[in-house]
Formats: C-alpha cells, structure tokens, sequence
C-alpha cells in the first residue's frame, strides 16, 4: 500500500515538474512581437495600389511608326531680304541670318502614301529650292503647293508613291498630363525623338505677327509640351502613345534660342482642314462669325456687371457681318460653338478654323442672364460665302481693298456705263497710290472694267506700273499710277 502511494505521489510531482517546465521553456511569443512582424509587411501592400496601371506608357510604337513618316526639309534662298522680315527666323530657324548663300533646315511630316507632306510656314517662306530627306536616305525635290502664313503651316508635294505616313488624330481629345512625343531633326540630328506631356491647352503666344500676304490675322491656339523642341524641330511631327498625328512642332519660348522648358505645336485639326483647303483650293477658305471679341477679365465683369467668367465677350459686330444678320448683340457674351466650349479668344479662333465660309454653325450665348442659341451662316473676310481661289485673294490683298459692280441709279447719275467700286479700303497699293474708299474704277491701262473678273484678269500676270482711271462718287474724275 506504501509503495501504491509512493508511485502516486511520485507521477504527480513529475506532472506538475513537467507543466512547469513547459510553461517556461516553451512559452509563445508575445502579441507584440507579432504586431512587429505584421507590421513589417504592410507599407510594400500599401506602397502601389493594384488597380492603378502604370503612369509611364511604352512610348516605343509610337516613335517606330512616325520616325518612317517625319522627313528632313532643307531650303535654299537666294537673297537676305527675307530673313530681316521673318521674326521666327531668330527664334526657330537653323542657319545664320546674313549667309551670302543661305540654306535652311527643318522638318516635315509625311500625311499620304502619294507625297503629301507638312511642315511649317516659316520653314520653306521665301525658298528657291526645297528638298526632302526621308527616313531611308531617299532625297526628293519638293513643291510648295501652298502657304499659309496665319497658321505657319505650308503643304509640300514630292513625286513618290507608297509613303510611310500618319495619320491624324483629334487634337480636341488630348489632356493635359497626357504623354506625347516630339520627332524631328534639330541640329541636323536626323530622326531624333523626345518626350514629355501636354502642359496646355489652347496658347497664344504672340509669335504669328508678320504680315499674312492673304490678309488673314494669325490663329494661335498652340499645344503647349515639355519634350524637348530645338531649331530644326520646326514642321516636324507631335504624336500621342497610339502614334497619331496630334500637332505640327512649330516655336519655343526661349531667351536663348533653344529649349528652355516648353514647346508649342499646331493641333491636327487645324492642321488637317488648312491641307484639305490648301490641296482643293491653294489657298485658306477661312470662316469669320463677324464680331469683335475680347477675353473676359475681372475689370470687364465689374465694368459689364457680367455674372459669369467663362466664354467670349462680343465687344462689337462687323457691319456686313453674319453676327450682326443673324441678332447677336454687343454685349454678348459667346460659350460654345456647335456644343464645344470656349472660354477665351484662342480657343474661339480654334473652333472657327476647322469650318469655312458657308457652313452652318450654332453658337450659344449669354444674354442678361439668359442662355441663347443662334444658328448662322459664316461667311469669308469679304463678307460673303464664295470660296476665294489663291489667284483672286492675292489681288484683292495686294491692292488692300475689296470691290462690288456699281448699282443702276449710280451709273445714271454719274453718266457711265460700268465699273467697280473700292470698298473696304485697307494697307495695301490702292491706299499707298492715294486712292480713297468710294472710287469707281473704270479703266485699268485703257481697258474697260464693268466687273471685278475685269479687273482680275486686267491685272494678271502685270509687271511694273499701270494706270487706274476713274470716277469718285461726287463725279471727280481721278487717276492713278500703281507698281504691280
């Protein structure tokens, strides 16, 4: 019985030796110290959320696809007259200004398979000569097939066929922030592409302010990127990710002359309408609403108690205007074009542009608070919708005046059969000779005019001076001699 209770006692005390022993040698880690660990995991879980795609495209596709399609454009001038009345000369243009034998480089972008090509205005003005580099070292003659110096966009044409080329895509899509690439050749460094984003949208920086020889004042609504622009960037090619033609690279802000932070480009859709124009008709059919605008301003909205910030105020209307015709009022203030908002002048004047003279659009405006649609007709700088060929815009911009056949009742009072009047007399040959506005013309060089064909087809292909004869309004006869 002893030995009973000794063997009993005995495995109670091993047990109770053995828990405690367990207890203390084999004791779990503390919460805690699993919190630590825990904790050690969760920033690389937090760092990058799954759902959010990578920020940086692959830009590779796109630079493949318009590297084929951006060639190298080098001019040849004769003279030194050119370069002094080009101001983006300086700023943009890759040669020395006062070269005895000058030769210019630049870029171009291929736009069809048959040898269409795009590039800047400031690019080929003036040039005797343009050739065309491609990508695989071909080299063609170029010709001009037309200007346009109040978007600085020219229309090149070289005899190939099968081209690479891109193809346009909608400049009115892009946002800023959005990833684009810059292709071109600055430097002579051929095919050379950068990279960067769209800063902003809609621009005027005031760079388009020389003379257009076809009288139209300049349209700057410019994309504005940080890729790297240079001189001989200029007509090369702007493309979004999916390697569409977005914007023709034309200028950069720049006290040195070279990139200094920003580049601005010509969005594809003015591109693409001024080529459409320039390959049917040689010349811009450019639409005008017939109104004086004015960004709105703070000082404005007090002045004019406006209560909005946003859109375009109508300070005034053209007298012989569509705006006027159609009841917009001094005072309006103009939102959107065919349902597409404009908030200041740029964005106004980029909308315009891709219609022409003749076409019907909708504007909407605010007027004493309330929102108001007006559908009108535009009509070109004459006030009408004839489409102007680049023979009959270059007459009437170089004598600076535009002309309408004399009516019945004035014939009959002034005793003549027929002839033109001057209307809308501006800077150009007919106001520097002396003439005023109001003077019927009746003979160019002894030739009778009775329409404003006479008159074009008297002066076509003119050489030195000729003799203008006729008659003002009150019956004084006048005469005059013009230098063609």
């Amino acid at each position: 019985m002893k030995q009973t209770w000794k063997t009993f006692l005995s495995a109670l005390l091993g047990g109770a030796i053995a828990l405690s022993g367990y207890h203390f040698v084999a004791k779990p880690e503390p919460v805690q110290q699993a919190v630590v660990v825990q904790q050690e995991t969760v920033p690389a879980q937090l760092v990058r959320n799954p759902g959010v795609p990578n920020p940086l495209p692959d830009l590779t596709f796109a630079a493949e696809k318009s590297l084929e399609s951006v060639v190298h454009v080098r001019t040849v001038y004769s003279g030194q007259e050119y370069y002094q009345s080009n101001p983006l000369f300086d700023l943009f243009y890759g040669r020395p200004r006062y070269n005895p034998q000058p030769e210019g480089t630049g870029s171009g972008v291929i736009i069809s398979d048959d040898g269409y090509i795009v590039t800047n205005n400031h690019v080929v003005e003036g040039a005797e000569n343009v050739k065309i580099t491609l990508h695989d070292k071909q080299v063609f003659e170029a010709e001009v097939i037309g200007r346009d110096p109040s978007t600085d966009l020219a229309l090149l044409k070289v005899d190939a066929e099968n081209l690479p080329y891109l193809s346009y895509g909608n400049s009115d899509m892009l946002k800023v922030g959005e990833w684009v690439l810059a292709v071109g050749n600055p430097f002579n460094l051929n095919s050379t592409v950068t990279a960067g984003i769209i800063s902003a949208k809609g621009r005027d920086i005031n760079i388009l302010t020389t003379n257009d020889p076809n009288g139209s004042s300049a349209v700057e609504a410019f994309i504005q990127t940080d890729a790297a622009v240079n001189p001989g960037n200029s007509g090369g090619a702007l493309v979004n990710a999916q390697g569409e033609l977005i914007g023709i690279n034309a200028a950069i802000k720049s006290n040195t002359g070279s990139f200094m932070g920003y580049s601005f480009a010509i969005p594809a859709n003015i591109t693409r309408k001024v080529v459409k124009d320039l390959m049917e008709f040689g010349s811009v059919q450019r639409a005008f609403i017939g109104v004086s605008i004015r960004n709105i301003t703070p000082e404005l909205a007090e002045r004019e108690k406006l209560k909005t910030r946003d859109g375009i105020y109508v300070a005034g209307l053209a007298e012989k205007g569509s705006a006027r015709e159609a009841g917009i009022e001094a005072g309006d203030v103009i939102t959107h074009i065919n349902s597409r908002q404009v908030n200041d002048v740029p964005e106004l004047q980029e909308q315009l542009s891709n219609f022409r003279p003749g076409d019907k659009v909708k504007v909407t405006l605010i007027r004493d608070n309330e929102s108001i649609e007006i559908p009108l007709v535009l009509r070109n700088k004459f006030g009408n919708t004839d489409i102007i060929d680049r023979k009959d815009e270059g007459i009437r911009t170089v004598l600076g005046a535009n002309f309408e056949e004399i009516t019945e009742k004035q014939k009959s009072r002034l005793g003549i059969s027929s002839g033109v009047q001057v209307i809308d007399l501006q800077s150009g040959k007919l106001m520097k000779a002396g003439v005023r506005e109001g003077f019927i013309i009746l003979r160019i060089d002894g030739q009778r005019i009775g329409s404003y064909q006479d008159l074009s087809n008297a002066l076509d292909n003119k050489k030195g001076g000729v003799l203008v004869e006729g008659i003002y309004p009150n019956g004084r006869a006048a005469y005059y001699g013009i230098g063609m």
